[in-house]
């Protein structure tokens, strides 16, 4: 049985007692929102993790994702990768390799770390379809299924896979003289050109209950792929990425009824004054399904920047209530990212999902303290507190320390010294504030 099925039946698990003791609730109100599908527990019964919780109620989380290209295929650098992101506080991990060993690419990064590792198993299947029969198109239906599987089998707690793609929204992108962006989706792209050669309709779509069948034999969270996302602000919010969404969103009732996990991915470029209609859509749609959103990226004109301006997009979408969000690199759109890039990426994410959590559950807890501690001169007990306390400690130290309890932004003109003792008695009372 699936978490969500043992939810149901009354029963609180290992996993709903991890996740109710990670966030500071009650296992039965943990429970109940995996009854009714509002939160996903990744916890794939042949691996044994770290178990997060996503959803309803829950702390925004924060994917980081890797993995190969056909350009670069560095086994060693995609472990340095995926251990930086689980040093760094990503949360869930996927490995979107495409090129090399693409298996063993994946076995390595799982066991390297104790996250939940996500795929998106479209991708092996058409590396494989290149190998095997010279191209993408002349894919075997089937290898689609025993992809999924194989990879289920391996411990794969998640998996984007792109149901929503069918003949009718293919029809709808060609009826609105597709986008300004074109298709960014390297899964829908490619299977978009299967349809079109083979006349056929998505045997993803087609046969969603084999989908839900195979997943729910190893309780692999089903993420409900977005193959036409936009990748321009010009596209986002168009007819055929509702359309997309709509699907996806009934799918995710059908799979919860079937007791399959799932939830429902969302666009990727996205102007700052969309993204709360397109989560409060999906949440209507779906009955509460967890939304995992892709950024989103907030402008097309930022190019080596781009961790900033899906932080951006990434902190509104947490505050409107977004339950997950995938980082941004720096590199995004200029090439594969490399270790640093991944540190970058995994910060700027952890910085915008605490500012939407502060939003949305009203918790300034930390903020007040670290506040405190700055007016304290307390340096001991800030880096307790930063989001990254090994940058924080880099600065520090290459500026120099000033006197030692001051910094060298102001030295002498410190405000904080300047009034030190002239209001101890008046701020005796501050924590009741």
């Amino acid at each position: 049985m699936t978490q969500l099925e043992k939810a149901a039946h009354g029963e609180l698990t290992t996993e709903i007692r991890a996740v109710a003791a990670t966030e500071g609730q009650q296992p039965e109100a943990i429970g109940e929102r995996v009854a009714l599908g509002q939160i996903v527990i990744p916890a794939n019964t042949n691996r044994t993790g770290r178990i997060v919780g996503i959803g309803k109620g829950l702390r925004t989380k924060i994917n980081a994702s890797i993995g190969s290209s056909t350009a670069i295929a560095d086994i060693a650098m995609e472990v340095e990768k995926a251990r930086i992101a689980e040093k760094y506080g990503a949360h869930t991990l996927m490995d979107l390799s495409v090129g090399g060993d693409i298996r063993g690419i994946r076995k390595a990064v799982m066991d390297a770390i104790s996250l939940p590792v996500g795929t998106v198993p479209l991708y092996e299947a058409f590396a494989l379809a290149i190998e095997q029969y010279g191209s993408a198109v002349k894919m075997p239906a089937e290898l689609l299924f025993e992809v999924t599987e194989r990879q289920c089998q391996e411990g794969v707690g998640f998996m984007a896979i792109h149901c929503g793609i069918n003949r009718k929204t293919v029809e709808m992108l060609r009826n609105q003289h597709y986008r300004y962006g074109g298709l960014v989706s390297k899964g829908g792209s490619y299977l978009v050109a299967w349809m079109e050669h083979n006349h056929m309709e998505n045997p993803l779509y087609e046969h969603f209950d084999r989908v839900v069948e195979i997943l729910k034999r190893y309780d692999t969270v089903l993420s409900l792929g977005n193959g036409f996302r936009a990748g321009a602000i010009d596209d986002a919010t168009d007819r055929v990425q509702i359309q997309e969404l709509l699907i996806n969103c009934e799918l995710a009732q059908l799979g919860r009824e079937a007791g399959c996990q799932t939830m429902v991915e969302g666009p990727g470029h996205v102007p700052i004054n969309e993204i709360e209609a397109n989560i409060m859509l999906e949440k209507k749609m779906s009955g509460g399904s967890p939304f995992y959103m892709l950024g989103p990226i907030t402008t097309d004109i930022a190019p080596g920047y781009d961790h900033i301006t899906a932080a951006i997009g990434a902190a509104l979408s947490s505050s409107h209530g977004a339950d997950f969000i995938c980082y941004v690199t720096p590199s995004e759109h200029l090439g594969l990212p490399f270790p640093e890039d991944v540190r970058d990426g995994v910060i700027a994410a952890k910085i915008a999902t605490h500012i939407g959590d502060m939003v949305k559950y009203g918790d300034t807890r930390a903020d007040k303290e670290m506040s405190k501690m700055r007016r304290d001169m307390r340096w001991d007990k800030q880096l307790t507190l930063a989001l990254d306390p090994e940058r924080m400690r880099e600065i520090k130290e290459k500026r120099g320390d000033g006197d030692g309890e001051s910094c060298t932004m102001c030295g002498k003109f410190c405000a904080n010294t300047i009034l030190k003792g002239a209001f101890e008695a008046c701020m005796e009372g501050t924590d009741k504030l």
